[in-house]
């Protein structure tokens, strides 16, 4: 298999742990509950050692670019649906200039290994 789809595939898992991770916060209440502290703390240490894989490959700016964007638009989505947090017009607006920018860096840039 290659290297870079090793690389993207630890991205995407590190990217799944770290929203899990982010996604656990509301319920930790402060880290006052145990359970969702612990399940909370494990998703980001899974999701860091997953993020260092990813850059045996992907050059760090990249990397960490496509890991915020992408992380930042699933607990946005988590926080509306499950959270009841409302998007007001430029939140919504914000997040589709994340979007665009995740697939410029990945579609455009010579940064990037293709």
């Amino acid at each position: 298999m290659s290297p870079l789809v090793i690389a993207y595939g630890a991205l995407a898992l590190g990217i799944v742990s770290e929203f899990i991770g982010s996604s656990l916060l509301p319920r930790t209440e402060q880290f006052t509950k145990l359970g969702p502290t612990a399940a909370a703390i494990a998703s980001f240490i899974v999701a860091l050692f997953f993020l260092s894989h990813a850059l045996k490959v992907v050059p760090l700016g990249v990397t960490y670019a496509i890991w915020c964007g992408v992380g930042m638009v699933l607990t946005a989505v988590v926080s509306v649906v499950f959270y009841r947090s409302p998007l007001d017009p430029a939140a919504v607006l914000g997040i589709l200039f994340i979007i665009c920018g995740v697939v410029v860096i990945n579609v455009f840039s010579t940064s990037v290994p293709h």
